[in-house]
């Protein structure tokens, strides 16, 4: 079964989440496919791109496969696994990427989210970065991903408390460009692409390209990064970690000791 599903209408393409028994799970072959998919899009030169999930579900993702991240000691980010790859895709991508939101959003995929061009959610959407309910070091380049988005103290209150945003805050923070009703969001969204798909395509290219290369000039000494790199380790070798993966499988709160 196809985990992703592609198609295009007009100068649309159209990418769903096809994994409801998973709840859309960032598997590491759903993540693959998606990429794929997206470079399917751009040498077809698709103007506009839609990620969704299916119609009405009540989650549209919920985040990494547990069972698949790296246990103790080891990178559960790098930079070359296929979630990782996925959002450079799309920050990539030379055209605008749309998601469209229903249903909660948890973990990684809302990072996928705040990393496509806009978003658009009706009002059964939820969003939450999880990671510190495992224990969990996130990247660097997710955390600068919400913080581009919603700027600094909105980007802390969603790590720090793991806790769901609800549609209308979401909109209010910037997670959402546009909050429509579940009955009008499928034809507003492809309105909205089909705007988009309507204009100079070189220029919409160039010009995505500018405001990503233009959020991403942030200074970071040789040391600063190095100590980055250092931290995350402290966690994703620590007991946390271990006991929050633990946890998680168990299906019962886990006993963080921090450290």
């Amino acid at each position: 079964m196809a985990l992703i599903l592609s198609e295009l209408k007009d100068k649309v393409g159209i990418l769903t989440l096809n994994n409801p028994e998973r709840r859309n799970a960032l598997s590491l072959e759903l993540c693959d496919e998606l990429r794929e998919a997206l470079d399917d899009f751009k040498s077809r030169k698709v103007p506009a791109v839609i990620i969704r999930a299916q119609r009405d579900v009540k989650v549209w993702s919920a985040g990494h496969d547990i069972r698949q991240l790296p246990q103790v000691s080891h990178e559960p980010l790098a930079y070359d696994s296929p979630m990782e790859r996925v959002l450079r895709s799309i920050q990539e991508y030379p055209g605008a990427v749309i998601a469209m939101v229903q249903g909660g959003v948890w973990g990684g995929a809302s990072d996928i989210i705040v990393t496509c061009d806009l978003a658009i959610g009706d009002e059964t959407s939820t969003f939450a970065i999880t990671p510190v309910k495992i224990g969990l070091p996130y990247n660097a380049a997710g955390i600068v991903h919400f913080i581009n988005r919603v700027g600094l103290s909105i980007a802390k209150e969603m790590f720090f408390t793991a806790e769901p945003v609800k549609a209308e805050r979401a909109y209010h923070f910037g997670i959402l460009n546009h909050l429509v009703s579940s009955r009008e969001i499928e034809q507003f969204t492809l309105a909205l692409a089909g705007t988009i798909a309507a204009n100079s395509p070189l220029a919409v290219a160039v010009i995505k390209e500018q405001f990503r290369l233009l959020s991403e000039a942030h200074p970071l000494t040789a040391d600063a990064f190095e100590r980055i790199q250092g931290l995350r380790r402290k966690v994703y070798n620590s007991h946390d970690y271990e006991e929050g993966i633990k946890a998680f499988f168990e299906k019962r709160k886990p006993n963080f000791r921090g450290e």
